[in-house]
């Protein structure tokens, strides 16, 4: 396995849906929607993924692709696991906090995860064993270990009267006093963890293509993600908590209101 050629694989795919982002968000794009009033698409999320399947298949072509606008179309030992846009809402509003995130798994485990915020050109990077980077630099989890006084994101679901769950998660962490953003991309808030700008994050009914590249960012940055038994965590598995790992047990606490 060329780990080596695969990342570079993965940062030419990102460039390109970095470039395809900004031509739209210079030139105007359409929208529509999908789940729900709230739940857009637009043309620079299909044709961010449509550039990045050509590119994989043109360089590796007995691998597999599961987007979040394509789904996946077939079975094979290396799958690529893509949002071509995460934070939709955010582009298209022209609110600067999205991405692209690309994971590769290989025989059922992540070894590579790649996060371009489009934006502001940065570069969240890890392949497994091999650590964690920012733009190069290798980069770790934050050091803090009281909950009180950590900075922590969660999101939400396009509906939340339909899937008010979470909203009870966010009223016991609100209730301790707990300061909690949601910026509204979960591959993003997954880097900032890798990169100590946020102390931990939780989430539920999160999807693969959400979850893959920055699994892969904390755990090689020195962090912990796992479910809501605080079970390691595995892909597919809808409820994630990720943090520093200091916080993680009370954090998993406090959510679930032990």
């Amino acid at each position: 396995m060329d780990l080596r050629a695969y990342l570079q694989t993965a940062l030419d795919a990102a460039y390109l849906a970095k470039s395809i982002h900004q031509y739209y968000q210079e030139r105007g794009f359409t929208q529509s929607t999908k789940s729900t009033p709230t739940d857009v698409v637009t043309q620079a999320d299909h044709e961010s993924e449509a550039a990045i399947r050509s590119l994989i298949a043109a360089r590796h072509p007995d691998h597999v692709v599961l987007g979040e606008e394509q789904g996946q179309d077939k079975e094979g030992a290396f799958r690529w696991i893509v949002d071509p846009l995460d934070g939709t809402v955010n582009y298209a509003h022209g609110f600067p906090f999205y991405a692209v995130s690309i994971g590769l798994e290989a025989h059922g485990e992540v070894v590579l995860g790649v996060i371009l915020d489009t934006a502001r050109n940065e570069l969240f990077t890890a392949t497994k064993g091999g650590g964690a980077f920012l733009n190069g630099r290798p980069m770790r989890v934050s050091t803090r270990d009281t909950l009180l006084g950590s900075l922590l994101a969660t999101g939400f679901p396009y509906d939340v009267n339909k899937d008010p769950e979470n909203l009870t998660y966010f009223q016991r962490a609100l209730g301790q006093g707990l300061m909690v953003r949601r910026p509204g991309a979960a591959a993003l808030d997954l880097a900032y963890v890798a990169a100590g700008r946020l102390d931990g994050f939780w989430e539920v009914k999160l999807n693969p293509w959400d979850v893959a590249a920055g699994w892969l960012l904390i755990t090689e940055a020195g962090g912990r993600v796992s479910g809501f038994a605080g079970e390691d965590y595995r892909l597919g598995n809808r409820y994630l908590v990720a943090s520093n790992g200091l916080i993680h047990d009370r954090l998993l606490q406090i959510i679930l209101g032990k």
